[in-house]
């Protein structure tokens, strides 16, 4: 029998090894992939516990009551995660998606999505499991990925961030995935550079 964890969604930013979430990608696909932070270098996990992904999952926004999630539903949410990561950098540098990657989504897309209901109040209330979720957010990759804002599909400039954001700014000038923290970082480093007499280019 599996162990579940529940924890409260709204009990702030960090959670169980101090996981900090981050919502600058514009889609909740993007945010779920940004989960992991800095891929290429120090892959800073934020989901390390179950807890962590159901207080995602809360704050978010995707159901009104997170579901219990358990250690081998977390196994199973981060290969999502990465497969999405996957697919969407396959289609940034413009090369064939891993066919592994596309199997796992057209699969988890296939399961139902998150219920929708109108209460008598006229408020939308949103149910679901972890599944739902998950097919949820591979149906938001598709949905990102078939439409008019794959064009406004970017990396962010740090060069430590691996974050894709859609980039939705006046003519496309956005530079960073967000300004607290890596955009900070940068005019931090021109800002030094500047002190030092370095050319900012």
């Amino acid at each position: 029998m599996e162990e579940h964890v529940d924890v409260d969604a709204d009990s702030g930013d960090t959670g169980p090894g101090g996981s900090v979430f981050e919502f600058v990608g514009g889609r909740a696909c993007l945010d779920f992939v940004g989960t992991v932070a800095e891929r290429r270098t120090t892959a800073l996990e934020r989901l390390r516990v179950p807890a962590d992904l159901q207080r995602w999952i809360g704050q978010a926004h995707l159901l009104d009551r997170p579901p219990a999630v358990s250690a081998a539903q977390l196994v199973r949410a981060r290969e999502v995660r990465e497969a999405l990561f996957a697919v969407l950098a396959a289609a940034l540098d413009g090369t064939p998606a891993p066919p592994s990657a596309r199997e796992l989504l057209n699969t988890t897309a296939l399961r139902p999505p998150v219920g929708l209901h109108l209460g008598d109040a006229g408020a939308v209330e949103r149910s679901g499991d972890l599944d739902a979720v998950l097919s949820g957010l591979v149906r938001d990759c598709f949905d990102l990925l078939s439409g008019p804002q794959r064009a406004a599909l970017s990396w962010c400039d740090d060069e430590r961030c691996t974050r894709v954001f859609v980039d939705t700014s006046r003519g496309r000038r956005r530079r960073w995935c967000g300004m607290s923290g890596c955009g900070d970082r940068a005019k931090a480093a021109a800002y030094r550079r500047r002190r030092a007499g370095v050319p900012t280019g």
